[in-house]
């Protein structure tokens, strides 16, 4: 057989190639089925055709799936450079560009090659006698900036604020005293992303973002009007003045106001106390306890050993992504995640299943990130990968990998996400686990996250003696911290007795000093499971307001349960604080005493058509009061009816946490339903063929309109999140908050089984809100505690396990 020239091999395959246009996504840095790097031992294959790119290991496959035989092959190789080379000052707070931290970095040489598949015929480049197009696609894709390298620079380049021009001549003019909540944009209804303008008071609502949300523009309107230049983001402002959020217009930009506490009093909003007996004894305290929690939590200063191997793989921090790290090392530890994703999913399964552009796929990226933190490939000390001189084992660290595509996945339904701002873990963790849910939704007994899931249930007993049972799903359990229940009352009085002592003779409080309140996990659990009365609750069975009494147990048990320890909350003028508290953890728990028994024999429950009341339907009321606090902290009028009536209008802090757990909801926005009479024959007979043609039984299809009002869309979502649905448990599809013990779509088909459970998982923060600070897990893995710090993992010492934000336990199978 004649041998084939490879440059009549490229010629016959020029049709393949593509010179990339300014809009399209080059990657060259990884591998998007693996983290393959340029600087793997195989190098990197760029498709010039996709800009998709591929390790050795998989770039076979990318060719049988898209018969593109022409790759770019990058190969970086690392440079033999003197160690004693001096370390550059760095000029911008940034890693990784132009004026940034060195740290040394070892500069590596790069060599390309055009490889020709399936035979990997090589010919050289550069090379004047290779093709133009070929030159002028390699050059493009050279010259541009890599997707993931965008990114990369995105995460580290903080940009530093500048003190404004027009701060310290800014001209005050009126007399508005403005309140400290309640607020609302003075030309609308809006009463959420609103500016104070700093020179005449006006309360104006902010810009109108690219996706319709935020404001109508009436403060940048003002501006141009009046010229007025600065104005402070309202509900930004805390004692904490230098985080608050001031905006320049003719600047354009984010600015610092060194008088912005004499700018704020001007219109009455008074900081000064609060910053001398909040910030100067309180912080002061912070700043010590800081340091403490800080080591404490990160075990620094140990000695703590680096694991390598497999399921001991850091994730490089992207830039405040330590929450999604501590998240997903958790989610990893767990059997469902990775028989889902590692186990019973190769990474070539994944591959051929995915649409034509892997790097945005969850299911493909997910198992991506199994694989990498699972397998051990990337889990070696970062020398060992280098080949640099061998490393003392207790300075070894691994490179760890970076979860890039992972995030811009997960974050492509949460604009939050996207940011590189500190983010909240229970926020993610609960996003996490509704992606993943739909994800699944084709076949839900494939679905992971179901684990993690489980039925509450409240009963609410009505002073006139009926019953009335709210049950919902749920994937945290979400826990009030009782101080009172503190098992050290003697210590903390003796401390805040010493502490009030020393701060009126002026002297500080060490470190040493410090009593923290120590309150039992079984105290916590018993006050979720508590009596607790509910003023104002609407009986339509008296057709008026009376106090009822709610409890609440658990219908099922999860394989997984997740306890959410709130620690933060609102203190006057909405100011967030942190409770500075231990919580006693014990290794295994019982909640059998938990489950909740449902509807008992002889009980009765409160009716449903109470049409005539003051209510106007048999749904709950939502409590004015808690609405309009919850509207003067930003919150959308309409969500913010439905976090109290959900919670019953237990309160404002319980209604803001259903808000935060539920800001995703796809029937968020949907109008709040006062009865379903005619619903069945509004019905369009058209919406359920669009259902039907989608695969679903007809039965289920009028199920799920009837519950969404006839959205098409909603009532898909509906479907998905009530997998288990069936025309026999059509009590009454439009409402899940009252009903009887009659097994549902709420409770039916989740996993359950015994009340005992062994903790394995910690998630801990450290900083003053949980949209700052730091974010570590700690994982009981093959009998030992594990700390995973980013990319830095070694056996743990001293589990932090009374300092917890999340526990996460395992249900122990008899």
């Amino acid at each position: 057989m004649e041998e084939i020239n490879p440059m009549e091999l490229l010629r016959s395959n020029l049709f393949r190639v593509r010179i990339p246009e300014p809009t399209n996504r080059i990657y060259k840095q990884e591998c998007c089925v693996s983290f393959d790097s340029p600087r793997s031992e195989g190098g990197l294959f760029i498709d010039m055709n996709t800009f998709l790119a591929f390790g050795k290991d998989y770039v076979d496959w990318n060719y049988e799936k898209t018969g593109n035989p022409v790759y770019l092959h990058i190969k970086q190789t690392k440079k033999l450079v003197s160690e004693d080379r001096p370390s550059k000052k760095p000029t911008l707070l940034a890693i990784g560009i132009d004026g940034g931290f060195d740290n040394n970095e070892p500069e590596y040489e790069e060599t390309h090659k055009i490889i020709i598949l399936p035979n990997y015929v090589a010919l050289p480049f550069p090379s004047v006698e290779l093709p133009e197009k070929v030159r002028l696609a390699v050059d493009a894709i050279l010259m541009a900036e890599g997707a993931e390298r965008k990114e990369q620079v995105a995460a580290w380049t903080a940009d530093k604020k500048q003190i404004s021009a027009y701060t310290m001549d800014l001209r005050q003019i009126g007399s508005v005293a403005v309140p400290p909540s309640g607020w609302k944009c003075a030309k609308c209804d809006k009463t959420e992303n609103l500016w104070l303008n700093l020179t005449d008071g006006m309360i104006l609502c902010g810009r109108r973002n690219w996706d319709g949300t935020g404001g109508n523009n009436h403060a940048i309107e003002h501006y141009k009007e009046t010229g007025y230049p600065l104005a402070v983001k309202l509900g930004t402002i805390t004692a904490d003045l230098e985080a608050a959020d001031v905006f320049s217009y003719p600047e354009d930009d984010g600015v610092i106001d060194p008088l912005l506490a004499q700018h704020l009093a001007y219109f009455g909003i008074d900081f000064s106390s609060l910053l001398k007996t909040e910030m100067t004894t309180a912080e002061r305290e912070l700043d010590q306890n800081t340091n403490f929690d800080w080591n404490r939590i990160q075990e620094s200063g140990q000695d703590v050993e680096p694991i390598f191997g497999p399921g001991y793989t850091g994730l490089v921090n992207l830039g405040n992504s330590c929450y999604m790290a501590a998240t997903m090392q958790v989610v990893f530890s767990t059997q469902s995640f990775c028989r889902r994703y590692y186990v019973n999913q190769s990474l070539k399964m994944a591959f051929e299943t995915a649409p034509a552009d892997p790097t945005v796929d969850l299911n493909m990226q997910l198992t991506k990130l199994a694989h990498g933190v699972l397998s051990g490939k990337y889990s070696c000390p970062a020398s060992e990968k280098d080949g640099a001189a061998e490393t003392p084992i207790t300075d070894a660290k691994q490179e760890g990998i970076p979860p890039r595509m992972f995030k811009a996945v997960i974050a492509a339904s949460h604009p939050e996400f996207s940011t590189m701002r500190q983010q909240d873990a229970l926020e993610f963790f609960l996003h996490f686990l509704d992606q993943v849910e739909r994800s699944n939704a084709v076949k839900p007994e494939l679905d992971p996250s179901r684990s993690f899931k489980f039925g509450v249930e409240e009963r609410i007993l009505c002073s006139s003696g009926k019953v009335a049972y709210n049950k919902r799903l749920d994937y945290i359990l979400s826990l009030n911290i009782p101080l009172h229940e503190a098992t050290n009352k003697e210590e903390l009085e003796a401390f805040h007795k010493t502490k009030a002592e020393k701060i009126s003779e002026g002297k500080d409080v060490s470190s040493d000093e410090i009593v923290r309140p120590r309150v039992p996990l079984e105290a916590c659990l018993a006050n979720f499971a508590a009596p607790e009365a509910i003023p104002d609750f609407y009986s339509s069975a008296l057709k008026a307001k009376t106090t009822a009494i709610k409890t609440a147990g658990l219908t099922s048990f999860p394989d997984y349960l997740v306890l959410h320890m709130r620690k933060f909350v609102m203190e006057a003028g909405w100011v967030p604080k942190k409770l500075d508290v231990y919580i006693d953890v014990p290794d295994i728990i019982d909640i059998s005493h938990m489950r909740s028994k449902g509807l008992q024999p002889g009980e009765e429950l409160l009716p449903e058509d109470a049409l005539g009341g003051e209510a106007g339907s048999s749904q709950p009321v939502a409590n004015e009061k808690i609405v309009a606090q919850l509207v003067s902290m930003g919150f959308n009028q309409l969500h913010c009816q439905k976090a109290a009536i959900n919670t019953l209008n237990d309160g404002v802090e319980e209604a803001m946490n259903w808000l935060l757990s539920h800001m995703d909801d796809p029937d968020i926005d949907a109008p709040i339903s006062h009865g379903a009479q005619g619903a069945e024959a509004s019905i369009d007979q058209s919406a359920v063929d669009t259902l039907i043609s989608f695969g679903f039984q007809e039965e289920i299809a009028r199920m799920a309109l009837k519950a969404s009002g006839g959205d098409i869309e909603k009532a898909t979502d509906w479907i998905f999140s009530n997998p288990h649905a069936s025309a026999s448990s059509n009590a009454d599809a439009t409402t899940t908050t009252i009903s009887s013990n009659v097994p549902t779509p709420v409770d039916a088909g989740l996993p359950d089984g015994g009340g005992k459970y062994r903790l394995f998982g910690i998630v801990s923060h450290i900083g003053t809100s949980t949209q700052c600070g730091h974010y570590v897990a700690h994982i009981l893995k093959d009998g030992r505690w594990v700390i995973f710090n980013d990319n830095k993992v070694g056996a743990s010492i001293n589990p932090p396990k009374d300092m917890g934000y999340l526990y996460f336990f395992e249900r122990i199978n008899s």
